[in-house]
């Protein structure tokens, strides 16, 4: 038997260094996100209001921005949706709401772009699907179109092919040259290579007209998760423009969480990908802001990225009949992030305190001592008092009716004594 002495235990690394890309940079007034090289994965979500409705939409936009999207997505497809997208920003602006804005054109952009100035120069940066830009000889035209408007207002774009609205002549020439083959591909890595190389491709034709290399992004998505790392994987292998990563359809709750952590946790722990979306489908009437949240958390829970901190809870037993732990776990998890938006601005390095609600004596006291503030609630049976651990020390004991707001005084003084004013 091997003796602790000599047993070599692997101890994770964490997350592969990123990939070489280059950097990018998204900008509105001041605020400034860089996209690719050695700066944080960015966060985005996406609208799904009318953009013609421009005080819905700007409702949206700084719901998601509190919730912590760093870019923010619209769709823009007629003209009474680009006339708006000034409107929107200035409504934003006026509530001290500086994200960037990101344009979604498709069939129409290159009309729209041109005939509605004041849209173009909004936006912080287009989106560009080279299978939706035009068919036959009015494709090119259109393409350039488009990027010859981005070049004249100094705008970013990204480049984002989907495996549902492939460049039909791209994917017939390549499925031509597949068939003259000696050993011909499957349909699948006919599909990838269709999508790889549309991407590709786009991104040396907008430099060809005069775009800068350090202005494109590029993106390729695909529904399926194992579709996606695949295709992910080739892409990052073959340029050095940064990634936009997400499923194209992830799907509705716990289905569409499951596959995007699945899908973005491979890529990310290989260093592959800049920015990151969760495409999920609300559920009828529910929070747009869910995707910001569920993307933080695998940024975070994979140590890329802080955001909030970390409420770390058991998840029950027969030891734990009440409730109570789990309604405090959940009061203290909203009250944080609710807090969030403001503590940034003062409290420096709170994303970093990780806060432990236990629901029973087995592992209640242990866990709670690893974290900054841990408190372990009674179980059934147990003792109704609930030791309150700080840095790994036990400070209170708490008893009675009010237990939660106690802990959450507690917390907050957490904050304001060990988290300095920036």
């Amino acid at each position: 038997m091997s003796s602790m002495t000599d047993t070599n235990i692997a101890i994770p690394s964490g997350p592969l260094g990123r990939r070489g890309s280059r950097r990018v940079l998204v900008q509105h007034g001041d605020r400034k996100i860089w996209v690719g090289g050695d700066a944080p994965v960015v966060v985005q979500s996406m609208t799904n209001t009318d953009t013609a409705d421009a005080v819905g939409t700007a409702i949206q936009i700084k719901e998601l921005a509190r919730a912590g999207s760093e870019l923010v997505r619209l769709t823009v497809d007629r003209p009474e949706a680009a006339q708006a997208v000034p409107y929107i920003r200035d409504q934003l602006d006026k509530m001290g709401v500086d994200v960037p804005l990101v344009g979604d054109f498709h069939y129409n952009g290159h009309t729209l772009l041109t005939d509605y100035p004041d849209c173009a120069q909004a936006l912080s940066k287009y989106r560009i699907n080279p299978g939706n830009v035009g068919k036959g000889a009015k494709r090119d035209t259109q393409f350039a179109q488009m990027i010859e408007v981005a070049m004249k207002y100094d705008k970013p774009v990204r480049i984002g092919v989907n495996w549902g609205s492939l460049d039909q002549a791209l994917l017939a020439r390549i499925m031509d040259e597949n068939a003259s083959r000696a050993n011909p591909w499957s349909a699948q890595a006919v599909m990838y290579e269709a999508l790889i190389t549309s991407a590709i491709e786009n991104a040396v034709r907008a430099e060809e007209l005069g775009m800068g290399r350090d202005k494109i992004i590029l993106s390729c998505k695909v529904s399926g998760v194992q579709d996606l790392i695949a295709v992910y994987r080739e892409l990052a292998k073959r340029c050095d423009y940064p990634l936009h990563l997400g499923l194209t359809e992830a799907g509705m709750g716990s289905k569409g969480i499951v596959a995007s952590t699945a899908a973005l946790s491979v890529l990310l722990q290989e260093g592959i990908g800049d920015t990151i979306r969760v495409s999920l489908t609300p559920e009828p009437g529910g929070d747009r802001t869910k995707e910001v949240v569920v993307s933080q958390e695998i940024l975070q829970t994979m140590g890329l990225r802080k955001f909030t901190p970390m409420v770390i809870a058991c998840p029950g037993c027969g030891r734990t009949t009440s409730t109570v732990f789990q309604e405090l776990a959940d009061d203290i998890q909203t009250f944080l992030r609710e807090q969030m938006p403001e503590w940034k601005k003062t409290y420096a390095g709170v994303e970093n305190m990780n806060v432990a609600v236990m629901g029973c004596i087995v592992n209640g006291p242990g866990e709670s001592k690893h974290a900054n503030i841990g408190i372990s609630l009674p179980g059934t049976g147990e003792s109704p008092a609930a030791p309150v651990f700080v840095d790994g020390e036990k400070v209170a004991t708490l008893r009675g009716d009010n237990i939660v707001g106690e802990f959450q005084a507690i917390v907050l003084n957490y904050v304001k004594t060990n988290y300095g004013n920036k």
